[in-house]
């Protein structure tokens, strides 16, 4: 039964709240560090190894973030590890600003992912139960929450050129950038209060018409029959990460100027909130791995684009379509949790995929960063970022209903 336009306007409105916690999670948290890290490997004499290697840093974080969220959730509750997982990335974000030394900014990039993690996954399965509220609509209500990422990558784009330019009259003017971020993820947290809330009060109304077991009682995953998806996502885990973490850094060697650098990047994150339109009926209809391989293989079209040509129109596009398609890719997944997998099962669904794209971050930032420091340059470390993401698609495209 279609839901009433009163409450589907209700829901519209939570899974708009909601897309906080992905605006610090991944907008935030994960992606800003794109935008700042010219500025840092300049000033610290970093290899593209090394910077490469904090982005890896950051995606371990997520991996052991994402391995602890079902358990945490389980004793928790959702809504309580989505806000103190919100809270701890502030934090840590801001803690990134007072080192220098690469071992304790490595470490600060960890724990920020490990935070990040907790509120993406504790947001997605929020996001899924809405949309089980109105299953018409459930992929718009899934893209509303993913496309906030979009809102933090257009905070970071707008905001981290300004508080270089505030900073910098003083040594290391990127750790106002950090400080900065930090206040914004605050603020963010602070809007996650209501859906928070209000989520919570239904989820304890939930288990207690349901009774206490019901939640404990643990539902193995079909493994087996869920391989060439969880294949798919890794693959796109090792390759989109290598275009947000040196796409700038591959503009500014380019010769792009700053202001050019900031409405690519801007506009990126537009894409990213209109991606929750674009792709909303696709994630509806899609019950196997056919919305992961189409995305994945448009994902790595735009990757590819920079590395071919640095032509401004062909740059922006690359953007534009890079914008509109990644989070897609990682809504497509929980689309097909939730069209393949029983409400139990959800959480559990989720992390798995969560926990194979943290695996392909971890390798993507340090692979693409070493290739960048050979002969190649970064143009060629793109192309093997495309090539992952490509055969990536060809593995999701197995990928069978469940169900």
């Amino acid at each position: 039964m279609p839901a009433p336009e009163s409450s589907l306007r209700r829901l519209l409105w939570l899974a708009l709240a909601l897309s906080l916690g992905a605006a610090v999670s991944l907008g935030v948290t994960r992606f800003a560090y794109g935008l700042l890290l010219p500025v840092m490997r300049e000033d610290l004499d970093w290899s593209y190894t090394l910077a490469g290697a904090m982005n890896t840093a950051n995606a371990l974080g997520y991996l052991i973030g994402a391995l602890a969220t079902p358990r945490l959730i389980r004793r928790f509750g959702a809504s309580r590890v989505l806000l103190g997982g919100a809270l701890l990335a502030s934090v840590f974000m801001a803690a990134s600003g007072f080192f220098t030394a690469a071992g304790p900014l490595m470490l600060q990039r960890t724990l920020a992912g490990a935070a990040s993690a907790l509120v993406f996954v504790a947001g997605g399965l929020m996001a899924a139960r809405l949309g089980a509220r109105a299953p018409e609509h459930a992929g718009l209500l899934l893209g509303l929450y993913y496309g906030g990422t979009g809102w933090g990558i257009v905070v970071s784009a707008l905001g981290v050129p300004a508080l270089l330019a505030a900073g910098a009259a003083a040594p290391h003017a990127w750790a106002w950038a950090w400080w900065g971020l930090a206040l914004a993820c605050v603020l963010a947290t602070l809007g996650l209060l209501w859906p928070a809330r209000v989520l919570q009060k239904e989820e304890l109304v939930a288990q207690v018409a349901v009774g206490p077991k019901a939640n404990s009682v643990h539902h193995p995953l079909p493994w087996r029959r869920m391989v060439p998806a969880l294949v798919g996502y890794t693959l796109f885990g090792v390759g989109y990460i290598g275009y947000m973490t040196f796409v700038i850094a591959l503009l500014r060697e380019q010769g792009v100027r700053p202001g050019a650098i900031t409405l690519f990047y801007a506009l990126l994150g537009l894409a990213v909130v209109a991606s929750a339109r674009i792709w909303a009926g696709l994630l509806n209809r899609a019950k196997g791995g056919g919305a992961l391989a189409l995305l994945n293989a448009l994902l790595g079209v735009a990757t590819v684009l920079p590395a071919l040509t640095g032509a401004w129109p062909v740059v922006l596009a690359s953007g534009l379509l890079f914008g509109a398609v990644f989070l897609s890719v990682v809504a497509s997944t929980t689309a097909f949790v939730r069209h393949n997998l029983p409400q139990p099962q959800w959480a559990a669904g989720i992390s798995a995929f969560t926990i194979l794209f943290a695996l392909g971050q971890i390798v993507g930032p340090t692979v693409v960063g070493w290739v960048a420091d050979g002969a190649g340059g970064l143009a060629r470390g793109l192309v093997y970022s495309a090539g992952a993401l490509w055969l990536g698609a060809l593995m999701a495209w197995r990928q069978k209903p469940l169900m």
